[in-house]
């Protein structure tokens, strides 16, 4: 199929994000952290505990394990075994224990508990890359970045702004912050994670009632 140039994919863009704002006015992040700067590592962990796992089940352990250990100190100087017990659920807990408590660490010595607002710092946290940074600092900062999750990959894809096989974060985030607005770009990444789930999900998106189809690569080309 034909590349779409770049004032098409502008336009896309645009339309894209119209239509997802009906649908999901308030935009929201999947996991349930509390908001505010001070919960800011409440983020930074549930962002590391979500790999290869859902939002419902990292929201459903993090209530224990923020009621067991309410405070990024005490969660800092928790033994990794009894995080490990308790997020056990989200998969690969020998590791994301590691790193939660490297994290959390690192916030009390370095940082006064408060997560930067900068990348490169971010990226310097054990078990941080640019999709968790991107999230923090949209959630945390409003600043601009695209959370290049799977989600994201997929229906940007379908639209048409890369080729469907493309499957690189950094590349698919590097594509989308150039038609995305900076300012919209948190607010964008929340809606269409829900769109991803409610319609345009991985085996079997719905063509036929997705507001977007009109304008969708994916859709036309079948």
């Amino acid at each position: 199929m034909k590349e779409l140039s770049k004032k098409r994919k502008k336009e896309i863009a645009a339309l894209a994000e119209t239509e997802l704002y009906k649908l999901y006015p308030d935009a929201e992040c999947a996991l349930l952290w509390g908001g505010g700067v001070e919960n800011g590592w409440k983020l930074m962990v549930m962002g590391r505990l979500s790999a290869q796992c859902t939002d419902a089940r990292v929201n459903i352990v993090c209530e224990e394990l923020f009621s067991k250990y309410p405070t990024v100190d005490s969660l800092a100087d928790a033994p990794v075994e009894e995080i490990e017990k308790i997020i056990r659920p989200c998969g690969l807990f020998h590791t994301k224990a590691a790193d939660i408590k490297s994290e959390c660490e690192t916030l009390v010595n370095f940082y006064g508990g408060i997560v930067p607002a900068d990348m490169d710092k971010l990226l310097e946290f054990r078990g941080v890359g640019r999709k968790i940074a991107n999230l923090l600092l949209g959630d945390l900062y409003n600043m601009g970045g695209i959370v290049a999750d799977t989600h994201c990959i997929r229906i940007c894809g379908r639209l048409g702004f890369y080729p469907e096989a493309l499957k690189d974060p950094l590349k698919v985030e590097k594509i989308m912050s150039e038609f995305v607005p900076s300012e919209n770009q948190s607010a964008f990444c929340h809606r269409i994670v829900q769109f991803g789930r409610d319609v345009c999900s991985a085996r079997s998106p719905d063509c036929d009632n997705c507001p977007m189809s009109g304008f969708c690569a994916h859709k036309n080309k079948k």
